[in-house]
């Protein structure tokens, strides 16, 4: 069913899964102790409903089909797993390794987008 769907609807659903993990894990301070996959679904859940334009398109027949959610909970599982694969960049890691030492700070971060929020904590610290 998920393949089914068009590339534009597939490429929507994916940003729609790591715009909201995103949000959510600086929610929670990447705080691996915080996490919970079912607030984290939550979260996607209402985000989709109340603010992403491509939930309209899917027939509801497929919204409420079992194989879809199957499909999707693939997808959300790829999604999370290609985030925190991604390697923080060279430019992250020398502009954290200033910041931390000039503020006497030592924040890990172990992805890209974990990198990014400690960027912004950096930032914020230093204002």
């Amino acid at each position: 069913m998920y393949k089914n769907l068009s590339p534009n609807l597939k490429i929507s659903i994916t940003r729609s899964i790591t715009q909201t993990f995103e949000q959510y894990m600086t929610d929670i301070a990447w705080s691996e102790d915080k996490f919970r996959i079912e607030d984290f679904i939550s979260s996607w859940q209402e985000y989709i409903t109340s603010k992403a334009l491509w939930y309209s398109e899917i027939p509801e027949e497929i919204k409420y089909n079992e194989e879809f959610h199957e499909e999707l909970a693939v997808r959300i599982n790829e999604s999370i797993a290609r985030i925190l694969q991604d390697p923080p960049t060279e430019k992250q890691i020398a502009a954290i390794q200033m910041a931390q030492e000039e503020l006497g700070t030592h924040y890990e971060y172990n992805c890209k987008a974990e990198a990014t929020y400690v960027e912004g904590l950096l930032k914020n610290i230093k204002k």
